[in-house]
C-alpha cells in the first residue's frame, strides 16, 4: 500500500503544462494551429490531482486508521501558496507600471479573488470567456484552474473522510455517482451556459473524481493492473488519445462535456496501466520530460503573466528572436522559482510557523496594495489624464452585455432588456457596437423601449452568407447570421439599427491611414455565399428593404478608422508627462486623420448604404461628429477631455455616447 514515486506522472505533468503553454503562444505551422486543443492540459492536471489527493487520504486512513486534516492542509499550503504569492506580487508590480486604471482595477480584483481561491468565480461573473482575445490581457486569468483544484482540496477530504468513517462500503458508489452527476451537468452546461460550465467546480469535479476512483481501486487492491497484454497496449492508446485531443480539439467545441472524456480516459489509461517495461512509461520518464514535470507548477503559474505583459508592452511583437528570448526567460524564471521558492517551502526542515508567517506577511502586503488600487480608482495619476477607455464600459455596466441577464452569449442567444415593453429596438452589427450598448441601453430603457442586441464580433448581417477563417478554413461559429435572421424576421413595427465596420468587409483589407498608421494584420475572415453569384451588398440591401416595409431602419455609416492605436499613441507621446490631455494635446498636438482618406476608404460603403432608399430609412453619419470640426479635412481622435477610440478602429464609450445621441434623435423623430 506504499505510494511510491512515479516518474511517468511527472511526465504527464510535463505534457499537460507544455500543451497549455503552447496553446497560449498560438503556435502555427503552415497556417495550422498545432496546439489548438492545448487547453486540455488543465484537464490532465485535474485527473492527476484527484489521483494524488485521494492516495494521500486513503494511505493515512488504511495505514494509520486516521487522517490529519491539519497536516494535509499544511502540505497544501507549503505546496501551493509561496510561489502563487510571488507570482501575484510580481504581476502587481508590472501591472502598476503598464496597466491603465480600469485594467489595473480588474487585475486587483482578480488578485484578491485568487488569494481566496475563487478567481474562477470572479472571471465567470465578470463575463470573461476563456480563449477570448480580452483574456490575453488579464495576467491572472490562468489562476481559475488553481481555484477549482483548491476548492476540491477544501471540500473533498472532509466529505470523503466522513463517508469512509460511516459508509465505508459505499465509498466507490459515492465516487462513481458523483462523477456521473458532475459529467452530466457539464455536458448540459456546455451547450446552455458555456462560460459558467468552463469555470465552476461542479462541472469540473468529474475529472478530479476520475483520478480519485483510480486511487481508490489501487489502494484497496494494493496494486494497479497486472495484465501484461493490457499493460503493453493501453498506455499507448492513452497517450494517443491525449495527443489527439491536443492537436485536434479546439476552443470552439463544447468543453468540458462528453467530448472531454477522450483525454480523461487517456490519462486514466496511463495512470492505471503504465509499467516500467512499457514504451509510454519510458517516454514519459526521460530525464528532460520529468524535469519539466518537476517545474510544471512554477512554469504554469509564471507563463501566463509573462505572455500577457509581453503582449501589453509589445516586446516580442511578432519577432521570432524576441519570442525565443521570452521563452528562455520563462524557463529560467520557472527553474529559479522551483529551486528557490517551491522546493524550500515544501522542505519539512523549515518549520511551518516560519513558512506560514512569511505567507501571512505576503498576504497582508498583496491585499493592502490591491485595496489601495481599488479605493483610488486605479490610481489614475500614474498616467497623464486620460480615461481608461478599454475598461470603462465594463466598469459602468458590469457584465450586462456579456452575460445577457443570466444567459450566456452563445450563438443561439441574444440580449433582451426591458422585455415588458412592446416598443422594440434592435441593434445589429459587430464589435463596433460594444461601447455603444451600455449607454444606449440606459437611454432606451429610461424611455420605456425594449432593447434587443444582435451583435457578434467580426461579423456583419449578410443573409445567405456564412463566414470562414481563410487560415484555418473553419467556419466562424461566432458569426451566426442565421440566428440574427431568425430573430429579425419576426420584427414588426420596430426600430432596427445597423452599425458595423463595413469598409473592412467590403474592401477585405485592414486600414492604412497613409500617414504611418497601419493595422498590422491581414483580414482573414471571408463571407461565403450559400447561393451562386450572390454578393454581400445585394443580400444586405434586399434584406434591409424587406425589413423596412414593416419597421423603421437606422443605418449608421462607417465610423472613421484611425490606423493608430490611439490610447497607446497618446501614452507613447506623453511618456512621463503628467499634464492633462487638454494641456498636453491641445491645440498643437492633436492626433488627427485625413477625411479624404476616410472618404476613399468608405466609398463603397457609402455607395451601398446610399442605394437603400425608402421612407422608413434613416441615416446617421459619424464622420460629421469627428471630421471637419476643429480642422479642415481632418478627423479628430480625441478632444480636451476624452479619447474617441479604444484602439485603432473601435469607438470609445464617449464616442458611443455621441453617436447614441443621434440615434435617440432618429428614434424619437416621426
Amino acid at each position: 500500500m506504499k505510494i511510491s514515486y512515479r516518474p511517468e506522472i511527472d511526465g504527464l505533468r510535463a505534457l499537460a503544462v507544455l500543451s497549455v503553454v503552447f496553446y497560449h503562444t498560438k503556435f502555427y505551422l503552415f497556417n495550422y494551429e498545432l496546439f489548438k486543443g492545448g487547453f486540455i492540459g488543465v484537464d490532465i492536471f485535474f485527473v492527476i490531482s484527484g489521483y494524488l489527493i485521494t492516495s494521500i487520504i486513503l494511505k493515512d486512513l488504511y495505514l494509520n486508521g486516521t487522517f490529519s486534516i491539519k497536516y494535509f492542509y499544511e502540505r497544501r499550503i507549503r505546496r501551493i501558496l509561496p510561489v502563487l504569492l510571488f507570482v501575484i506580487l510580481t504581476s502587481f508590480i508590472l501591472a502598476w507600471l503598464f496597466l491603465l486604471p480600469g485594467s489595473l482595477i480588474d487585475f486587483s480584483k482578480s488578485s484578491l479573488y485568487s488569494l481566496g481561491f475563487s478567481s474562477n468565480l470572479y472571471f465567470w461573473y465578470s463575463g470573461q470567456q476563456y480563449g477570448a482575445e480580452s483574456g490575453f490581457l488579464k495576467p491572472l486569468l490562468h489562476t481559475w484552474s488553481l481555484s477549482v483544484e483548491e476548492q476540491y482540496y477544501i471540500i473533498f477530504p472532509v466529505f470523503f473522510v466522513l463517508i469512509f468513517k460511516y459508509f465505508k462500503k459505499y465509498i466507490i458508489h459515492f465516487l462513481i455517482i458523483s462523477l456521473i452527476i458532475s459529467l452530466s451537468i457539464a455536458d448540459w452546461g456546455s451547450k446552455n451556459y458555456p462560460s459558467f460550465n468552463f469555470y465552476i467546480l461542479p462541472t469540473r469535479g468529474w475529472e478530479l473524481l476520475a483520478g480519485s476512483i483510480l486511487s481508490y481501486y489501487e489502494i484497496k487492491n494494493g496494486h494497479r493492473s497486472k495484465n501484461q497484454k493490457l499493460i503493453l497496449i493501453l498506455p499507448k492508446i492513452g497517450l494517443a488519445l491525449i495527443l489527439f485531443s491536443i492537436f485536434i480539439f479546439n476552443d470552439r467545441m463544447f468543453h468540458p462535456s462528453f467530448y472531454t472524456i477522450v483525454p480523461i480516459i487517456g490519462v486514466c489509461l496511463i495512470i492505471w496501466f503504465s509499467n516500467k517495461n512499457e514504451l509510454t512509461f519510458k517516454l514519459l520518464s526521460t530525464k528532460l520530460i520529468v524535469g519539466i514535470g518537476l517545474i510544471s507548477y512554477s512554469l504554469y503559474l509564471w507563463h501566463y503573466p509573462i505572455f500577457v505583459f509581453d503582449r501589453i508592452v509589445e516586446f516580442s511583437n511578432g519577432s521570432v528572436n524576441k519570442k525565443i528570448l521570452i521563452t528562455i526567460l520563462l524557463l529560467l524564471i520557472s527553474i529559479f522559482s522551483y529551486y528557490v521558492i517551491e522546493r524550500p517551502s515544501r522542505n519539512s526542515k523549515y518549520k511551518f510557523r516560519i513558512i506560514f508567517s512569511i505567507i501571512l506577511i505576503l498576504y497582508f502586503v498583496i491585499i493592502a496594495l490591491n485595496n489601495h488600487v481599488i479605493k483610488n480608482n486605479g490610481v489614475k495619476e500614474r498616467f497623464p489624464e486620460i480615461l481608461d477607455i478599454r475598461q470603462k464600459e465594463i466598469l459602468r455596466d458590469p457584465v450586462s452585455f456579456i452575460r445577457c441577464n443570466g444567459d450566456e452569449p452563445n450563438i443561439e442567444k441574444t440580449c433582451y432588456f426591458n422585455k415588458s415593453s412592446d416598443k422594440k429596438v434592435y441593434l445589429v452589427g459587430d464589435s463596433q457596437n460594444w461601447n455603444l450598448m451600455p449607454d444606449l441601453k440606459r437611454k432606451l430603457v429610461s424611455n420605456d423601449y425594449q432593447f434587443i442586441t444582435l451583435v457578434y464580433n467580426a461579423c456583419f448581417y449578410f443573409p445567405e452568407f456564412y463566414q470562414i477563417n481563410t487560415k484555418t478554413k473553419k467556419v466562424n461559429l461566432d458569426c451566426n447570421i442565421n440566428s440574427q435572421h431568425k430573430i429579425l424576421s419576426q420584427a414588426d413595427n420596430s426600430i432596427i439599427i445597423f452599425f458595423g465596420r463595413l469598409p473592412l468587409y467590403l474592401n477585405r483589407v485592414y486600414f492604412d491611414n497613409e500617414e504611418g498608421g497601419k493595422e498590422p494584420d491581414d483580414w482573414d475572415h471571408l463571407f461565403v455565399s450559400t447561393k451562386e453569384n450572390l454578393t454581400i451588398q445585394e443580400t444586405f440591401k434586399t434584406e434591409v428593404l424587406k425589413l423596412a416595409q414593416k419597421n423603421k431602419i437606422i443605418l449608421i455609416y462607417p465610423f472613421p478608422e484611425a490606423g493608430w492605436d490611439i490610447p497607446k499613441k497618446i501614452l507613447s507621446l506623453s511618456k512621463n508627462d503628467k499634464k492633462s490631455i487638454k494641456e498636453y494635446l491641445i491645440p498643437k498636438n492633436y492626433i488627427t486623420t485625413s477625411h479624404d482618406v476616410y472618404k476613399k476608404r468608405a466609398a463603397s460603403s457609402f455607395e451601398l448604404l446610399n442605394s437603400i432608399k425608402g421612407k422608413n430609412i434613416h441615416r446617421i453619419f459619424p464622420d460629421k461628429l469627428f471630421c471637419n470640426t476643429e480642422f479642415k479635412n481632418r478627423c479628430l481622435t480625441h478632444d480636451d477631455k476624452h479619447i474617441f477610440y479604444t484602439d485603432d478602429s473601435h469607438p470609445s464609450s464617449r464616442a458611443g455616447e455621441m453617436i447614441n445621441d443621434l440615434i435617440m434623435q432618429k428614434i424619437k423623430s416621426n
